[in-house]
């Protein structure tokens, strides 16, 4: 797998995994004002582009399982903390989501 197409794959990851985040965050603000319903969809939102960013790690993987020699770069360093890190950010907002159900 040749620079370009791993720095393509990295730029997928972020994207998509920058969208969650943004969308985790949104997330946040309608449970702030009680929308619990919103919040709930935007959560779904949010896993919808973490799959899209965990189907570009996939591929990557894939094809270093079948031998592809993949060199890592900086940049794919950042985009896995990126996924990883609105990964998490989701998982804490699915339990705030409830706690925040509980207190209202």
């Amino acid at each position: 797998m040749n620079t370009e197409e791993v720095q393509m794959a990295a730029f997928e990851i972020i994207l998509n995994s920058g969208n969650a985040r943004s969308t985790v965050h949104a997330a946040f603000a309608d449970m702030r004002e009680g929308n619990y319903e919103a919040a709930a969809e935007k959560l779904e939102a949010a896993n919808d582009e973490i799959l899209l960013a965990h189907q570009s790690q996939t591929k990557l993987l894939h094809e270093y399982a079948n031998g592809v020699e993949i060199k890592i770069e900086i940049i794919m360093v950042h985009a896995q903390d990126h996924l990883m890190t609105s990964m998490t950010l989701r998982e804490v907002a699915l339990e705030m989501l409830e706690l925040y159900k509980k207190v209202k």
